[in-house]
């Protein structure tokens, strides 16, 4: 299959941008009471440098992967879960790359964030690379729709992920210390929300296109199907879990286990639903 090599690639480029991130966190909590500050930040730098060259080179092997495949199956990545966690890596990855380039104070996040795409990356290396058939009702304009906004939701969520790790990793003596360079927690807490505020408006944005996409291609809007039941539910977490951080006093601690939540539910309900389903809406395709 001419698309194995690129994956490989790219998830190889993801590995080393991991690698390379937790070198450079451990190297400038370290030096975090070197006298030459300019050093520390010279390398820190470079270091960041280093970390996003390596997740754009990542994105762009990814993005070869993908149009190897569609090239080859003739359709695109909508289908079996192989070829999903691939379009999820590329999709996560791409997003991320963006927010570490244009927003530093996440940067240090890398060292959660890239771990959590590494499973991903297993996960795909792990399963059958088989082909798989489009089935008449995803050749709908609607279905781009809906898996894009659904991949902007779950990258959003992983960003704010990223900050809620390592405000709970910062309880320990160990992290502390590693990210003290990092502003205040409640900087970090308020910044995590503000993502997870849009990922419920692009989670809203796919059931919207989702239910558009059902009604042209099946003649329902809703079927309570198991993939639309819990992507549903993962609704109702993530607003309930925004209502109470701006209600209540909800401590940030809480707060992160909270956005943990809300992004393993929907870990769990787009990766673990074509485990016991049939196909990614079950009986309608």
């Amino acid at each position: 299959m001419t698309e194995l090599p690129w994956l490989y690639a790219g998830v190889t480029a993801y590995a080393l941008a991991a690698l390379t991130a937790m070198v450079g966190v451990g190297r400038l909590g370290a030096m975090a009471t070197s006298p030459s500050l300019s050093v520390a930040s010279d390398s820190q730098r470079n270091n960041e440098r280093l970390v996003l060259s390596l997740m754009a080179a990542g994105v762009v092997l990814l993005v070869i992967t993908l149009a190897e495949r569609w090239m080859r199956i003739g359709h695109g990545p909508f289908v079996n879960l192989f070829e999903l966690l691939i379009s999820q890596l590329f999709s996560l990855g791409l997003v991320y790359t963006v927010a570490y380039w244009r927003i530093p104070v996440l940067r240090t996040t890398a060292v959660v964030v890239l771990p959590l795409m590494g499973v991903l990356a297993i996960w795909v290396l792990a399963l059958e690379p088989s082909d798989s058939v489009f089935p008449p009702t995803y050749h709908n304009p609607w279905l781009w729709a809906h898996v894009g906004f659904g991949k902007f939701f779950l990258a959003f969520c992983l960003v704010g992920t990223g900050l809620a790790g390592v405000i709970l990793l910062r309880g320990s003596a160990f992290f502390s210390n590693l990210f003290r360079h990092l502003p205040d927690n409640v900087i970090l807490d308020k910044l995590a929300w503000r993502f997870m505020l849009l990922a419920l408006v692009f989670d809203s944005l796919m059931l919207t296109a989702g239910g558009i996409w059902a009604q042209d291609a099946w003649g329902r809007y809703w079927a309570w199907d198991a993939l639309e039941t819990s992507s549903f539910l993962n609704w109702l977490l993530l607003g309930g879990s925004i209502h109470a951080r701006t209600t209540y006093n909800v401590p940030l601690r809480l707060g992160a286990i909270l956005i943990i939540s809300v992004f393993v539910f929907a870990f769990i309900t787009y990766f673990g639903t074509p485990f016991y389903s049939q196909a990614a809406h079950k009986g309608v395709i």
